[in-house]
């Protein structure tokens, strides 16, 4: 009568072992999606609508990596560092509250909690990034854009506009002179609006996202190289945004101490 037990027991070791030995060799779980690598142009063209002039674009290649569907939901968060910092409070809301060093922790914990080499080598006030780990990280403003567009050129993943139906924003001010349309003032559930061609969901709206970058107005000379600037990237535009600062190639920063109820981040992984 025990062997049933102790078949049980093994086979959940085995399941583990199998599980981690998958982690280890950079197998994406469920809920992520893996981009593969390639070139796209990056920024907004003179003639788009609103664009800044921290646009410029330029064509750049991407690695290949693991990006996550949704944003870290309050569930997710929760699990692994024990709090909820959050203001609009629900499981699966967008954790929010969280500055740029809240994620970087976040990552580094998660990617212990799972089996994986942190990402981030912290030591006093320097954060870098181990290229070489497997582990959870905040992605690069060029790998962000890249997820976000989904192979489009135009000013949204959705087209030439975006309505209230396809993201959480301000709908008291539509892009391009377009009809008005809900102000929720919270946050959303995470995957309430369809996804985007490659199925991340959120690019648009609901918080915006640290990147692991330091804003510059030239975005060239914007990635780390082990010393931290005034202020990190922060992309997609949130709740509280009006519709022009969801375009894809919008870029905004943020001080990296800063808690707002409008920024959350999702996380990456290299594929090694």
């Amino acid at each position: 009568m025990k062997k049933p037990v102790f078949f049980t027991v093994i086979f959940l070791f085995l399941s583990t072992f199998v599980l981690q030995a998958q982690n280890r060799q950079g197998y994406a779980p469920s809920d992520f999606v893996k981009l593969e690598a390639g070139t796209f142009m990056m920024g907004s063209p003179a003639r788009e609508s609103a664009r800044d002039r921290d646009e410029t674009q330029r064509q750049v290649l991407v690695g290949s990596f693991y990006i996550a569907k949704h944003e870290v939901n309050q569930d997710e968060y929760e699990s692994v560092m024990h709090k909820n910092p959050s203001r609009f409070r629900g499981p699966n809301l967008p954790v929010e509250n969280v500055s740029w060093f809240d994620a970087i922790i976040y990552c580094n914990a998660r990617s212990e909690k799972e089996g994986f080499t942190p990402a981030y080598i912290i030591r006093d006030s320097e954060i870098r990034w181990d290229h070489e780990a497997n582990g959870y990280r905040l992605p690069t403003e060029a790998e962000w854009e890249y997820a976000c567009r989904a192979g489009s050129s135009t000013a949204f993943n959705t087209g030439y506009n975006i309505t209230v139906n396809q993201g959480n924003f301000d709908g008291n001010f539509p892009y391009n002179r377009n009809p008005k349309g809900n102000y929720r003032k919270t946050t959303t559930p995470v995957m309430s609006f369809p996804p985007n061609a490659w199925g991340l969901y959120d690019m648009h709206g609901n918080v915006y996202e640290w990147c692991w970058d330091q804003y510059s107005v030239n975005y060239n000379s914007g990635n780390l190289n082990g010393s931290l600037r005034a202020r990190a990237v922060i992309r997609g535009g949130s709740w509280y945004s009006e519709a022009r600062f969801l375009r894809s190639a919008n870029r905004a920063n943020a001080d990296h101490s800063a808690m707002t109820n409008y920024i959350g981040f999702r996380v990456v992984r290299s594929v090694l």
